[in-house]
């Protein structure tokens, strides 16, 4: 049985998805299961896949029913997944070629529930490194320390990590409404989120083993237009509604401003695309221009009680 699988949840990728798949298949460490979702894209992102799953055993292909989004996309590569740990790989990115295997190196020589590692940012003139992770061991209180240590910057991403895919299955049972939900943004954080409060064995790699493609001009970053806007605002209203929910269920309090500190982030980012890009009336963008600089302020204080109390 493999170790590690990769999943590729694929929608409208054609331009990218070879040198995905290229990535995984080159690993220095062989032991893996490919698995691409196709999410009912328009493109030849499938056909391509098949072509490469035709010549390699290890690449398996399923199909979504309807589009369902990222949230649920990866959820169903997790669910036909063989593996005890799961790599998620969107496929305009692709991964370091030892990636596995500096993985398998805590896997092999530690009990773990989640694995983080650095990656890169690949930009169209020039590669931004980003440092995040160190190479430590944490339990999820001393984590939590961690990220609240770097909380001027944030890697709330589900892309750099490797899951134990028990508690990646136990969190989308315990938590039904992820598994109903069609979203594409904001989705890794609301997990992210929730996943902190399953996960006590956690391991950080220094290396930047994966790479981040921010030149994907069809990615759901970087399309703008009115429709689009409107349904990042909606996503983004269910996250922080769903993230609410959650943390209140939660009886640990560090914990809780951690994450309202989060919260206070994906508020901030609805005013800011209203504002930007679907607010015209002047007395409206006032308003919303004093909703974030009121939220800006609670984040700051709710980020130096964090600071003050792990000090």
């Amino acid at each position: 049985m493999s170790k590690i699988s990769i999943i590729l949840p694929t929608y409208n990728v054609e331009p990218y998805i070879e040198r995905a798949l290229q990535s995984c298949i080159n690993q220095t460490f062989k032991d893996i299961e490919i698995i691409v979702v196709d999410d009912c894209g328009n493109d030849k992102s499938i056909e391509i896949a098949k072509d490469y799953a035709n010549k390699d055993e290890r690449i398996k292909i399923i199909h979504n029913e309807k589009n369902l989004g990222l949230l649920r996309t990866r959820y169903e590569g997790v669910k036909a997944a063989i593996s005890d740990y799961i790599m998620f790989l969107d496929p305009d990115d692709y991964l370091e070629l030892n990636a596995c295997e500096e993985c398998i190196k805590v896997l092999d020589n530690n009990e773990v529930d989640l694995i983080c590692f650095n990656y890169n940012n690949i930009k169209s003139t020039y590669i931004e490194k980003f440092d995040f992770f160190i190479d430590a061991k944490f339990n999820q209180e001393d984590f939590l320390f961690f990220l609240i240590s770097k909380l001027d910057d944030y890697n709330w991403n589900i892309w750099s990590k490797i899951y134990k895919k028990e508690i990646y299955l136990r969190i989308f049972k315990e938590n039904e409404k992820l598994t109903s939900l069609r979203i594409n943004m904001a989705e890794d954080t609301l997990f992210f989120i929730i996943c902190l409060n399953y996960v006590n064995k956690i391991h950080t790699i220094s290396h930047k083993i994966y790479n981040y493609n921010k030149i994907n001009l069809n990615s759901s970053m970087n399309t703008m237009n009115i429709q689009k806007n409107i349904s990042y605002v909606k996503d983004l209203n269910n996250c922080i509604s769903l993230i609410t929910i959650f943390i209140n269920q939660i009886d640990n309090k560090f914990y809780f401003d951690y994450c309202q500190s989060i919260l206070y982030c994906l508020k901030i980012h609805v005013l800011e695309l209203i504002y930007k890009h679907l607010e015209k009336r002047l007395l409206y963008k006032i308003k919303l221009k004093i909703q974030k600089k009121i939220t800006k302020l609670k984040r700051k204080k709710c980020i130096k009680q964090l600071l003050v109390r792990i000090k």
